[in-house]
């Protein structure tokens, strides 16, 4: 599967655009605030269905316009798929392929795969659970609609349990057999949803164990551990043992909305000990690993998007970044870089073709 074609209309910083790509490396070179990311980000709007980066709509709009649109010509198993995604301001967004709407976008996921490395990513170590989550979710969903129907059903029941605790509180009205109705609801979601959380770590963790240790030479030892409370405690018990605390809280403080991957160096957090190259390692080998579940669940490579990866990772990193693309383990792949010279001394020292664009201001010379 490869990205064929690409045009965008007041997207961000771009009035109007139109790109032809290659089967294998695309580049895009340019200074900082050219719109090189911005190309990346059209490109993950066409694979899943919004920003990479910002998730209100609106603000992709370019400064003066009343709407963007993004259309894409994909290539899927010899093909045609068009993609096309537009949204006008305080309207719903508009979602279509080969011309159809789609009535709901979790229907779209999954379809047209996609792994983004980029400087943001530093968020799933430093920042709190709920990015490591949104981690696990992105990948999973990416190989499994039925997993996003369940966490979108968790997500509505915990919201609903949330209100009720609240009005309780209010109110000073305690209806429990209403609360187990919801306690129902929220554990049949949340042990379907735990349940293929572990079965991927189980994998997963495998896989990105051997991506660290091709990039760092086998030179550091790191863990990746995920957390939940149902690994030790049924779902129920939890919530019934925590009825009071969630009352006076006005929230649920138990279930799976409290998953973690606890991440390690030599048995100490990554978080605090880790080095920027070793977390920038970390990061990279995590994603390579979500490359190649995606690739072995799907049967064919996702499009891989590098945003500003050159400038982050040291020689010996880069070196082993580009033994994996010269050995084809990728398919097609999307790179932004400030410097044109680095780009193509990288790829001509492995004897890799790339296609070139130059970015500046809004405006792409191919």
């Amino acid at each position: 599967m490869y990205l064929k074609q690409l045009s965008v209309i007041n997207f961000k910083n771009y009035a109007e655009a139109g790109l032809s790509f290659s089967e294998g490396v695309n580049v895009f070179t340019g200074d900082n605030g050219a719109g090189k990311t911005n190309l990346l980000d059209a490109i993950h709007y066409l694979s899943l269905c919004k920003s990479y980066f910002n998730p209100i709509d609106s603000q992709q709009i370019k400064q003066g316009a009343d709407f963007f649109i993004i259309n894409g010509n994909f290539n899927k198993n010899g093909h045609k798929e068009a993609v096309s995604c537009g949204v006008k301001r305080n309207q719903k967004k508009q979602f279509k392929r080969n011309k159809k709407d789609y009535q709901r976008l979790a229907d779209h996921i999954g379809l047209f795969p996609l792994v983004m490395v980029s400087p943001y990513d530093i968020s799933i170590i430093i920042e709190g659970s709920e990015e490591r989550r949104k981690f696990i979710d992105n990948v999973i969903s990416q190989t499994d609609n039925s997993y996003l129907d369940e966490l979108i059903t968790y997500n509505k029941v915990l919201a609903n349990r949330n209100a009720l605790l609240k009005l309780i509180a209010d109110t000073g009205r305690y209806d429990p057999h209403l609360l187990e109705v919801l306690d129902e609801q929220l554990t049949a979601s949340g042990n379907l949803i735990f349940k293929k959380r572990k079965a991927f770590m189980e994998s997963f963790t495998e896989i990105f164990n051997s991506h660290y240790r091709f990039l760092s030479d086998e030179a550091e030892q790191v863990d990746m551990v995920y957390e939940s409370q149902l690994l030790t405690d049924d779902f129920t018990a939890l919530l019934k043992r925590s009825v009071e605390k969630d009352r006076a809280l006005e929230r649920t403080t138990n279930g799976i909305h409290k998953d973690d991957l606890v991440f390690a160096i030599h048995g100490m957090p990554m978080k605090k000990f880790g080095s920027q190259g070793q977390q920038k390692s970390f990061l990279i080998a995590l994603k390579l690993a979500q490359y190649s579940f995606l690739n072995h669940q799907n049967g064919f490579k996702p499009i891989l998007l590098l945003d500003d990866i050159f400038d982050k990772l040291d020689d010996k990193r880069v070196t082993k970044l580009m033994q994996m693309i010269s050995n084809h383990d990728f398919g097609q792949v999307f790179i932004t870089d400030t410097s044109e010279s680095r780009v193509k001394g990288i790829f001509s020292a492995i004897g890799v073709a790339i296609e070139l664009f130059k970015v500046k201001g809004g405006g792409i010379d191919a």
